[in-house]
Formats: structure tokens, C-alpha cells, sequence
């Protein structure tokens, strides 16, 4: 009895050890590619006039106020860093939530009926061709404002894959659950919340995903054009006045946000997304 304890216990810390090391190297082998990719960034961007300021000149010149003071508001676009994004993610989260009901919508539509399908598929796969800057002119013209403009630009470019993998989850249910849907009578709103919906919550969420990195895409080159406060028009105007460490430091920004965004909506899938789905 004392040995198989004894054996119990050396496979359980032979299995923590295991998972600990796991998780370290999860933590620790970043650190080390960081430090690098820094190291070498700051080897080839050193001497008398770099084209491109080192990390540590970027540290110092983002400093003050835009490292330590992202908050500070002195009105029109001389504001933080926090302002700047909170802007950016504000216009992106309008014109995703449209997308996001629009393309969901259209895209059962389209999925569900045949002749739907066969007249409108042609033309999303035309319109989804064309570049989101395209559509700015056009929604200047029309909008006449700067904000819509560029909400509308988020909705044109995320509307897309929403619509697509929506459309293929609703024709990909399989044929077993719409023979039990006739064998049980369901009316078409069971049918609805019963079958097809959730048959296609896992199609939907790649398609939200997918569209949530294009919306962040393209609202930072859109604000580049539109003006206004927006990470976007902060990276803009950083370059017109040649200040080269406040690009890469909003870029930095920008990529953080993008994994943020990109994390959240893979923790809402899993929250909606069955188990046996995934």
C-alpha cells in the first residue's frame, strides 16, 4: 500500500513538474525572442543619424507624456494615447455591431434559400474584392461627415466575412437535423432557434473574428484620412512632423489592442460556442 502511495505521488510531481515547465516556456520563451528581436533592433538603428530611432530612444522621446501620461487632454487632438484609441475603438464598435446584425442576417438569408443565394452571391463576391478605402470617397460624398465616413468604411470591410461564413454554416447544416425538423413538425421559428442557429454560432464567430481584425485595419488607415482624434490620424500627423518614435509607439499600441480584440471574441465563442462544436 506504501509503495503504490509512494509511486502515486512521484507521477503526480513528475506531472507537475511537467506542466510547470510547459507554462514557464510559455512565458519565458517570448521574454527571450522579445529581448532579442529589442537587441537587434537597437544594434541597427544605432549611431550619429539612424533613419529609425532605437528602443531606447523611442523610451525616451514617448516618455513624456505619452508613456507615463496617456490620459492628459488639452483639447482638440492634443490628447493622450488613451484618447486616441478610445476614439479609434469607439467608431469600431459601431460599425462592427452593424456588421455584425446586418452581415448575420444576410448571411441566413442567403444560406437558407437557394434563389437568394443564386442572385446575391455573385455580387457579394464582387463587392467584397474592392479595397475599404475605396468606399471613402464615396461615403465622404454622401455622409459629408468625418466620423460616419469612417464608420462606414468598418462596416463595408467587416460586413464581408460575416456574411460568407454565415451563409456556408447555414448550408452546411447537416441533412439528418433538417429530416427531424420535418418528422417533428417544427414550425419555422423552432426550427430557427432549435437547429439552424446553433448549427451555425461556430461559422458565425469565424466570421466575426476574422472581421474584427480587418474593422482595426482598416479604421487606422482611415482615420489617416478622415482626421480627426484616432489612432489613426495620430499616426498620420506623427509623420508629417517627423516624429518617428510616437508612430512606433502608437504602432505598438495598435497591435496590443489587435490582439485584445482579437482574444475577446474568441472568449465570447467559447461562452456561446457548445463544446461538442468546437
Amino acid at each position: 500500500m506504501t509503495a503504490r502511495l509512494q509511486k502515486t505521488s512521484k507521477s503526480s510531481n513528475i506531472l507537475t513538474s511537467i506542466l510547470y515547465s510547459q507554462n514557464t516556456r510559455k512565458i519565458i520563451a517570448p521574454l527571450v525572442a522579445l529581448f532579442i528581436l529589442l537587441a537587434i533592433w537597437q544594434i541597427l538603428c544605432s549611431g550619429e543619424k539612424p533613419n529609425l530611432p532605437s528602443p531606447i530612444t523611442v523610451v525616451k522621446e514617448t516618455w513624456d507624456p505619452y508613456i507615463i501620461n496617456p490620459f492628459f487632454h488639452n483639447g482638440g487632438t492634443d490628447v493622450g494615447l488613451f484618447w486616441q484609441l478610445l476614439a479609434s475603438l469607439k467608431r469600431v464598435a459601431i460599425g462592427f455591431s452593424l456588421a455584425t446584425v446586418v452581415g448575420i442576417a444576410l448571411g441566413i438569408l442567403v444560406g437558407a434559400n437557394r434563389l437568394v443565394y443564386s442572385a446575391l452571391d455573385p455580387i457579394f463576391q464582387v463587392l467584397r474584392t474592392i479595397p475599404p478605402l475605396a468606399w471613402l470617397p464615396l461615403s465622404l460624398a454622401a455622409l459629408r461627415q468625418a466620423d460616419p465616413s469612417a464608420i462606414f468604411v468598418i462596416f463595408i470591410t467587416a460586413i464581408w466575412p460575416i456574411i460568407i461564413n454565415t451563409t456556408v454554416g447555414v448550408q452546411q447544416i447537416p441533412q439528418d437535423y433538417n429530416n427531424v425538423s420535418r418528422v417533428l413538425k417544427l414550425s419555422k421559428t423552432e426550427y430557427f432557434f432549435n437547429i439552424l442557429f446553433p448549427s451555425t454560432v461556430p461559422y458565425i464567430f469565424t466570421g466575426l473574428k476574422i472581421g474584427i481584425g480587418l474593422s482595426w485595419l482598416a479604421i487606422i488607415a482611415a482615420e489617416m484620412l478622415v482626421g480627426g482624434v484616432g489612432i489613426g490620424f495620430f499616426i498620420w500627423d506623427a509623420y508629417n512632423s517627423s516624429q518617428m518614435s510616437q508612430i512606433i509607439l502608437a504602432l505598438i499600441y495598435v497591435g496590443i489592442v489587435g490582439l485584445l480584440l482579437d482574444r475577446l471574441v474568441s472568449f465570447v465563442a467559447t461562452l456561446v460556442v457548445p463544446e461538442e462544436q468546437k
